[in-house]
């Protein structure tokens, strides 16, 4: 057995090579197709409508790829119950994408399927287990979604060289597919299944959960939904995937190969120009132990609600403008060890267990040819160490924004723009007093800030530019490079579920940049073909207190039906 498969679970391997071999038969079935392959980054959204009674608007919309595959302008049917709420091909929802294709696969909308013609519905063969009618009325249908994904990852120095590993190279397959039984206008059920095994030389964090699944309920929940006070109102409740938050507090996790999902529910109503989301989710354990064993991590929780206002659509210069303002109220409770706090000895850490209260905003959306978005965050709550010492307030915000600019009728749509995010830090020379360090439990955006996943959203400032480009149709470029510094000096320099311990010699603020250039091709129907290169360029106060720069080089290759 080749090196590459010692380091899979036991009895993975052959299902490893089995599912190696299904993607490329699937490359085969996906040859032809009217539809790209176009999964969406976390921060997109889509809604849910009752098939066969809402009423389809087509509209000319944009589905924007996952890690910045080439966009592809379809006309795609959206249902009219999200009123205004379908910029971002229907995200603004709070659901996902709506149109082909989305990160939450229950999100899509595929009930237009039912009115298109024979002819059109045969352009791609996949359609036909998109739209499958139970009864004649065909009040009673299903849809089927999967996904095929290879990804290698290399690292040479990952996690500063703090990981344990030099010269990392891991091998991750995931195999991920779904059920939605439509059963009336009123019920909805929706299954998902999903395998991931992970191999390589020189691995590392295979243990957490994050790579390795064997084969699990990834999601299952059961959803009402119908119009009440003028509104499409619905509850879902069970296990799903949840992207009505900031995406810089917490995202789908879809750099690893298995997605964060929660259990509990959530209850959303949308109106014309305003829509409300309420939840409260437990963490889903994600633990690799057996088939079909995934928990619930009572210890790590989400609640709160969102609320979105559509703004008076205006025109500036020459150009159909849409605004949103949005509030929120996002809560955590977790524990050890990710709500520990930092002292000042190296490598020392107060356990113990947090609430965070965030209360926040958001104005995003099109103002003419730019793009905009602004977000800010104050989070308060409290600090409870497990050695039953005095409990302390927490005491952090985040300010983050953005603004690109689109040439206008240039080919390739060239992006200028520029983004800049601040995230508050604390002193570890304090054992008492508030907590000042805002809190991010949960994986952030990666694609947003650091595709590496070098850094947390944590005692971190951080700005650069971002451009894309349409190199050619089905060609798009990427590049963001964001510099970044320590918001205080006398805190820690975070990771994602890590605090980087070597803080004696660390002095200074600025910690380094980390440019990241993509180029995406969705080379055939259905199918992304993604490289993604980044370099980790430590400062050197952070070189000089023992971490490291880095390369870090990511290929992706992705079938979606």
């Amino acid at each position: 057995m080749s090196h590459a498969y010692r380091t899979l679970l036991p009895g993975q391997a052959q299902s490893f090579r089995k599912a190696a071999a299904l993607s490329i038969t699937l490359a085969g079935l996906g040859s032809s197709g009217a539809y790209g392959a176009t999964p969406v980054t976390d921060s997109t959204r889509g809604g849910l409508p009752p098939p066969n009674t809402a009423r389809l608007v087509p509209k000319v919309v944009t589905t924007r790829p996952a890690q910045g595959a080439p966009q592809v302008k379809k006309t795609v049917p959206m249902p009219a119950w999200l009123g205004r709420f379908t910029a971002a091909n229907g995200a603004a929802s709070g659901f996902g994408t709506v149109g082909p294709y989305g990160q939450a696969r229950w999100a899509e909308d595929w009930s237009f399927l039912a009115h298109e013609p024979a002819d059109v519905r045969r352009r791609d063969w996949f359609n036909r287990l998109k739209y499958v009618r139970l009864n004649d009325s065909g009040s009673i249908w299903v849809s089927f979604s999967g996904e095929e994904r290879l990804r290698y990852v290399f690292e040479n120095q990952p996690a500063l060289g703090k990981a344990g590993v030099t010269d990392a190279s891991r091998v991750l397959l995931r195999n991920q597919y779904g059920a939605d039984l439509h059963l009336g206008s009123h019920v909805r059920i929706y299954a998902e299944l999903l395998d991931a095994v992970a191999g390589g030389s020189n691995t590392y964090g295979y243990q957490t959960g994050l790579q390795r699944e064997r084969l699990d309920m990834q999601q299952g929940f059961v959803e009402l939904r119908g119009k009440f006070l003028g509104a499409h109102m619905g509850v879902m409740g069970g296990r799903q995937l949840f992207l009505d938050a900031p995406v810089m507090m917490q995202s789908a996790r879809d750099i690893p190969n298995v997605q964060q999902t929660w259990d509990g529910f959530r209850g959303y109503a949308l109106w014309k120009n305003f829509r409300i989301d309420i939840f409260d989710f437990f963490q889903t354990n994600k633990q690799p132990v057996g088939i079909f064993s995934n928990g619930t991590n009572y210890s790590g929780r989400l609640y709160g609600a969102y609320a979105s206002g559509a703004l008076p659509a205006f025109r500036f210069m020459g150009q159909r403008s849409q605004l949103y303002l949005d509030a929120f109220f996002m809560g955590y409770l977790y524990g050890s060890p990710l709500a520990s706090v930092p002292t000042a000895t190296v490598g020392g850490a107060t356990a113990g267990t947090t609430r965070r209260d965030g209360i926040g905003g958001r104005l995003w959306g099109k103002v003419g040819p730019f793009t905009v978005n602004l977000d800010g965050i104050y989070q308060g709550g409290s600090f409870h160490p497990v050695n039953n010492g005095a409990h302390r307030r927490v005491d952090a915000y985040a300010v983050n924004g953005g603004i690109n600019y689109t040439i206008p009728k240039v080919t390739g749509a060239p992006t200028f723009g520029v983004q800049a995010d601040l995230f508050s830090g604390g002193n570890y020379n304090q054992t008492s007093g508030s907590v000042g360090t805002f809190g991010t439990p949960y994986f952030p955006l990666p694609y947003y800030n650091d595709v590496t996943m070098t850094l947390n959203n944590q005692n971190l400032v951080g700005v650069g530019p971002v451009m894309t480009f349409a190199a050619a149709k089905k060609v798009s470029l990427r590049l963001h490079a964001p510099f970044f510094w320590r918001d205080s000096t006398q805190d820690a320099l975070y990771g994602i579920g890590r605090v980087y311990t070597p803080r004696d010699g660390l002095h200074g603020g600025y910690i380094g940049a980390i440019p990241q250039f993509q180029v995406s091709w969705s080379f055939a129907p259905h199918w992304v073909w993604t490289h993604d290169i980044a370099g980790i360029l430590a400062s050197r106060g952070v070189r000089e207190a023992g971490l490291n720069s880095g390369a870090y080089y990511m290929q992706t290759m992705q079938f979606v039906f």
